[in-house]
């Protein structure tokens, strides 16, 4: 039986064949995944050695980025903390924000009294400031840490009827202040300089000795705030006695009026006063 013996010698040796060529290409399989992982791991050792190199804080060192940051407004200084823990470093130093704190306050009426926590950075300081300086809804430390002007107004009529509020427009069409109070107002003849009032933290409101329009009487003043259901404020006023309200309003300069259609409360600048002024914690 030649046949059968030929036919299978080369069955074995297909079979043979067959598995080297199996053995082949697993070792080639294999062989082409470490290539692929060498080549991954030499890209990520260029690439991380090309970012570091083009990181400015990395290439020109902390102190040069510090000078340009200087060049830089508080709110770009401010991003700048965003980047990554090296830029912060920079960013958030004091000896950057401290010259912008002064810029900042340079020219304010008044100084938040929250700036003088000294647990804080300077930038911590800088954005308590800011969002101070906006805050419009005044507190009783505020009315009682500052001396106020009083003046009376004049006719305010806007040519304009409201006939859902007929006594708010009624107010607006008459005149704001009779002449004989206005004419008991040194500020307002020109012979003396405006009246001042104070508030108290008791709940007392008192004026200046021997201020004629005062007249001594008993005066007090409550700080009315309102909200609706989403949490924001719907109504905030001063109200002193039972006499009109004081719409609450702040300044460019962080100064505080109060007014309503007769007279206005103005708060003296007070910016180097011991302490500051205002609420120590934070308001909304």
């Amino acid at each position: 039986m030649p046949w059968l013996v030929r036919d299978l010698s080369e069955a074995s040796a297909a079979g043979g064949m067959a598995e080297r060529r199996r053995k082949h290409a697993a070792e080639e399989w294999e062989r082409r995944k470490r290539a692929r992982k060498r080549r991954k791991e030499r890209e990520g050792e260029v690439g991380s050695r090309s970012s570091s190199r083009s990181d400015p804080v990395e290439v020109l060192g902390e102190g040069v980025m510090g000078r340009v940051m200087e060049l830089l407004d508080a709110r770009s200084v401010a991003r700048c903390t965003a980047v990554s823990c090296a830029w912060r470093g920079v960013a958030a130093d004091d000896r950057l924000w401290a010259p912008k704190c002064a810029e900042l306050m340079a020219g304010k009426a008044h100084i938040p009294r929250s700036t003088l926590i000294r647990t804080g950075s300077k930038l911590s300081t800088y954005s308590m400031a800011m969002m101070d300086g906006k805050r419009n809804r005044i507190t009783k430390e505020d009315l009682c840490d500052h001396a106020w002007e009083y003046r009376f107004t004049i006719s305010q009529s806007d040519g304009a009827w409201d006939h859902d509020n007929c006594l708010s427009s009624f107010f607006r069409y008459i005149e704001a202040a009779p002449e004989y109070w206005r004419n008991l107002d040194p500020s307002w003849k020109h012979t003396g300089p405006p009246m001042r009032r104070y508030f108290h933290p008791d709940g007392y409101h008192s004026a200046d000795p021997h201020d004629a329009v005062w007249g001594g009487h008993e005066c007090t003043y409550t700080v009315i705030t309102s909200y609706v259901g989403d949490g924001k404020i719907r109504e905030h006023y001063v109200r002193i006695n039972r006499w009109p309200p004081l719409k609450v309003s702040r300044k460019d300069d962080w100064s505080w009026e109060l007014s309503n259609h007769l007279y206005r409360y103005n708060s003296i600048p007070d910016a180097k006063k011991k302490g500051c002024t205002g609420p120590l914690f934070p308001v909304w």
